[in-house]
């Protein structure tokens, strides 16, 4: 998931070389920590939050597989 979240920002912003992901897991649970630069920051969340919310949702239906539930945070 954590690959996934990669290949998807990086397409997305103009500064692929500056996002990064901090995987944390729990028991049931992940959290997945995006960083990107300051620049970037609006290509990744989107007109009201549109592509932020895409993103999570790709994100969590690849979850399902695993039986995880993921939390995407934009730091």
């Amino acid at each position: 998931m954590k690959q996934l979240l990669e290949i998807i920002v990086k397409a997305l912003v103009d500064n692929p070389e500056m996002v990064t992901v901090n995987e944390i897991s729990g028991e049931a649970s992940v959290i997945l920590e995006l960083r990107v630069a300051s620049d970037d920051m609006g290509k990744v969340i989107g007109k009201q939050g549109r592509i932020a919310k895409a993103i999570r949702t790709v994100i969590k239906a690849a979850a399902v597989k695993e039986n995880k539930r993921v939390v995407v945070e934009i730091v």
